[in-house]
C-alpha cells in the first residue's frame, strides 16, 4: 500500500464555506436563523405539513427555503443539479429518498422500486457514492417491533418474512450493480431485526466486497459492544464488515419510551460519553480495515481530525476507498468542503421525495438543530461571518 502524503491539520471550523454560492449562503442564513429559536420550529412543526398540503404559498415558501436547504429536490433526476454542484468541489452523493409514514403493502412496494432506481443511478454516476434505505420505509413498525423480539425466529411471519425479502431485494440489486448501500439505524425497539437482516445480507453480499453496511449508533451505550460482537459475526462467515458510525437521531424518543415502559434509559449519560463512544467503535474498525469499511457519519471536527492523524499514523492514503466522511446535505460544510478538497472520500446525504411527503424529514432536522446542544448556532455563526467575509446583504435572499 502506498504511504499517504502528510495530513496536515485542517481547521475544520474555519474553512469551508468559500465554496458555497451566495444564493446558498444567504438562503442557509435565513434557515439558521430560523431554527435556532426553538418556539418557532416547535410552531412549526405543528402546522407545516397542514399548511403545505393546504396552504399554495406555504408549499412554495417550504420548497424555497428549508426543503432547498435540507433536500436535492422532488425527484432522482431533480437531484442531478445538486450532486453536480457537489461533485465540482469532490464531494459525492448519497441518494435517501425520504418520504416515510406509510402502513400500506402497495406503498412498501412502491418505495422499493423507487429505491432500486436510486442503485441504478449510483451504478451509472461516478458522483454518487451509496445507496441508502431505513427497514421502516419498507416495512409496517409494528412488524418490526414484534420480530424485533425473537429476530431469528421471525422470519417464520410472514409479513416478517416479506420484510426480509424486500430488504434481500435491494442489497442483492446493490451487489449485482457493485454499489454500496446503507441500512439506515432506527429506534431501539425495532432495531434487533433491522441487525438481523443487515448481518444475514453481509454474509451473503460482502464476500468479495463490502456492499452493505450497517448502521451504528454511538450514543447508545451498547452500541460498541453491539459492533464488535456483529463484526465477528460477519468475519466467522468469510465476509467483509461495513459499518456507518453515527452519533444518533432518536434520543428524545428513546427516553420517552424508556420512561413509559420503565426500561433503563439506553443512551449515554453525557455527550461526552457518547463522543467518547463514537471514537473508540471508529478506532477499532480502523483497527480490522483489512477485513472492514466503514463511513464516519458526524459533524463533529474533533472526530474528523482525530481519524485524519490516525490514518496518517498507519500511512493510509487520504481516498482509501473503505475510510469515508459523510454529513447531512445542507449542514457542516465547514467539515465537508475542507475533507473534500484536502483528498478525503466525502459524501453529503441528498434526501429528496414531493415536498409534502418529506415534511416529516424535514421536521427532524429543523428539531435536531434546535434540540442538539450549539449545533444550530455555530452553523448560524460560521454563515454569518462567510456573509460578512462577502459584505452580502442577507436581504438580497428575498429580492
Amino acid at each position: 500500500m502506498l504511504a499517504s502524503s502528510p495530513h496536515p491539520t485542517l481547521k475544520l471550523s474555519e474553512q469551508g464555506l468559500q465554496a458555497v454560492p451566495d444564493a446558498d449562503l444567504l438562503r442557509a442564513y435565513w434557515v439558521y436563523a430560523f431554527v435556532a429559536k426553538p418556539w418557532l420550529v416547535d410552531m412549526g412543526s405543528k402546522v407545516g405539513a397542514w399548511s403545505v398540503n393546504n396552504l399554495g404559498p406555504a408549499k412554495w415558501a417550504v420548497k424555497k427555503t428549508i426543503f432547498a436547504q435540507f433536500c436535492g429536490g422532488e425527484s432522482v433526476e431533480a437531484c442531478a443539479g445538486t450532486s453536480a454542484r457537489l461533485a465540482q468541489s469532490g464531494i459525492h452523493t448519497i441518494l435517501d429518498y425520504s418520504v416515510e409514514g406509510a402502513s400500506d403493502d402497495a406503498t412498501f412496494d412502491a418505495t422499493v422500486n423507487e429505491l432500486e432506481r436510486t442503485i441504478y443511478q449510483a451504478a451509472q454516476s461516478k458522483d454518487i457514492a451509496f445507496s441508502v434505505f431505513k427497514v421502516s420505509g419498507i416495512g409496517r413498525t409494528e412488524a418490526l417491533e414484534a420480530a424485533s423480539k425473537y429476530p431469528q425466529l421471525a422470519l417464520a411471519n410472514p409479513e416478517a418474512a416479506q420484510i426480509a425479502m424486500r430488504v434481500d431485494r435491494l442489497c442483492r440489486l446493490a451487489h449485482s450493480q457493485n454499489v454500496r448501500i446503507f441500512i439506515d439505524a432506527e429506534e431501539t425497539w425495532i432495531q434487533p431485526f433491522i441487525d438481523f437482516l443487515a448481518i444475514e445480507a453481509m454474509k451473503a453480499y460482502n464476500q468479495e466486497r463490502p456492499i452493505v453496511f450497517n448502521t451504528y449508533q454511538l450514543y447508545l451505550a451498547d452500541g460498541l459492544a453491539r459492533l464488535q460482537q456483529q463484526a465477528e459475526d460477519v468475519f466467522a462467515a468469510g465476509a467483509q464488515f461495513g459499518a456507518k458510525l453515527v452519533r444518533g437521531a432518536y434520543m428524545e424518543k428513546e427516553g420517552a419510551k424508556a420512561a413509559a415502559n420503565g426500561w433503563a434509559n439506553p443512551i449515554n449519560p453525557s455527550k461526552e460519553a457518547t463522543d467518547a463512544l463514537f471514537d473508540k467503535a471508529a478506532q477499532w474498525c480502523l483497527q480490522h480495515i483489512d477485513k472492514a469499511a466503514f463511513c464516519l457519519g458526524t459533524h463533529n471536527a474533533q472526530s474528523c481530525q482525530l481519524m485524519i492523524d490516525q490514518m496518517e499514523a498507519q500511512s493510509l492514503p487520504k481516498d482509501d476507498a473503505r475510510i469515508w466522511f459523510a454529513q447531512l446535505l445542507g449542514m457542516s460544510d465547514n467539515l465537508s468542503y475542507p475533507l473534500a478538497k484536502a483528498g478525503y472520500n466525502v459524501a453529503k446525504y441528498v434526501p429528496y421525495g414531493p415536498v409534502k411527503e418529506v415534511i416529516p424529514y424535514l421536521i427532524r432536522r429543523a428539531q435536531e438543530n434546535t434540540t442538539v446542544a450549539g449545533q444550530s448556532g455555530r452553523e448560524l455563526k460560521l454563515i454569518q461571518q462567510e456573509v460578512a467575509r462577502r459584505k452580502l446583504n442577507p436581504m438580497r435572499f428575498f429580492f
